[in-house]
């Protein structure tokens, strides 16, 4: 999102998760294999492959949003979510979700997938310049950034403080539709002015960097919103922006409605739909708003779906 009024934003901005399914215990995690030993976790980073390519899980900062029907799971029931939770090992009153745009190399290319929150009001966040620093790199070396959709915790980090480009030699790829959205909404002038000239829009779905990244149509949380897929060889990772946003709650009930997603029946299909999909494929995922670094896989479990990190 971009600099909305942000009581409007906490809510929009970050939610796309309405759930559906089954409501077992909490899944074992993964054996690390061969694809996930980054090996080099620290501080605000961490560090992985996918094939050939060296990425790094950046930490923006944390947010967390009430249990209380308002929302996850709009008009559900606070002991319904309660239970998941509980299964889970996590605290009932609030659920916690992290911020973690992240950082791969391509050759010569420096590609940034979203910014974080930077200083949103509704999160604990701003840290992406001192991890991008512990990565190893500078803001001036990005050249390519990838925005999953409009809403603040993903685009705040667009913008220094003084309201210039904090990526001065980035493209910024958002698909078209999520633009349009995006100059509608008079809250963003300020955003939309300073990074017009850098922007370049794609049709849903397209090969933005052939062979390196391909667009995900996952619309319904916004218009445009999209998710990446990221490949090297026959290496696979998606990027999977709000599809999901909670590691319980998103992916064990995927139907449930989620307060902030533009057009909830859409949202929902899709949600479900990608679910469904990468469960059947094996994808890996990166799942921004899953507790840090959001690396793992969804399994099949009941009628429903588990997450399955591979770091613990």
């Amino acid at each position: 999102m971009v600099r909305l009024h942000f009581s409007s934003v906490l809510s929009a901005l970050l939610f796309g998760a309405m759930v559906i399914g089954y409501a077992g215990p909490a899944p074992a995690t993964a054996a690390a294999g061969p694809q996930a030993v980054s090996l080099a976790s620290h501080g605000d980073i961490f560090r992985f492959k996918i094939g050939n390519l060296d990425a790094v899980a950046l930490k923006d900062g944390d947010i967390d949003a009430a249990n209380d029907g308002k929302t996850f799971a709009v008009g559900q029931p606070t002991e319904a979510v309660s239970t998941l939770l509980t299964a889970a090992g996590q605290p009932t009153d609030v659920l916690h979700l992290s911020i973690q745009p992240l950082l791969v190399h391509s050759g010569k290319r420096v590609l940034l997938f979203d910014t974080g929150a930077a200083d949103a009001s509704f999160a604990r966040a701003g840290r992406l310049p001192a991890s991008l620093h512990e990565a190893g790199v500078a803001p001036s070396q990005v050249t390519d950034i990838f925005i999953s959709h409009r809403h603040p915790d993903h685009t705040g980090g667009l913008l220094t403080h003084d309201g210039v480009r904090a990526f001065p030699n980035a493209t910024i790829h958002i698909s078209a539709p999520e633009w349009e959205a995006l100059k509608k909404d008079g809250d963003s002038a300020a955003l939309v002015a300073a990074i017009a000239s850098k922007v370049e829009t794609f049709k849903p779905g397209a090969a933005i960097l052939p062979g390196v990244v391909t667009a995900v149509d996952v619309r319904g949380h916004t218009p445009g919103h999209s998710a990446y897929e990221i490949t090297s060889g026959s290496d696979r990772l998606l990027y999977i922006g709000d599809v999901v946003h909670h590691y319980v709650i998103s992916v064990q009930r995927p139907e449930w409605t989620v307060e902030y997603d533009e057009n909830a029946p859409l949202a929902q299909s899709t949600r479900r739909a990608e679910l469904e999909r990468v469960a059947e494929d094996n994808e890996r995922i990166y799942a921004v708003h899953f507790p840090f670094p959001g690396l793992g896989h969804v399994k099949k479990q009941g009628g429903s779906f588990v997450w399955v990190p591979e770091v613990p």
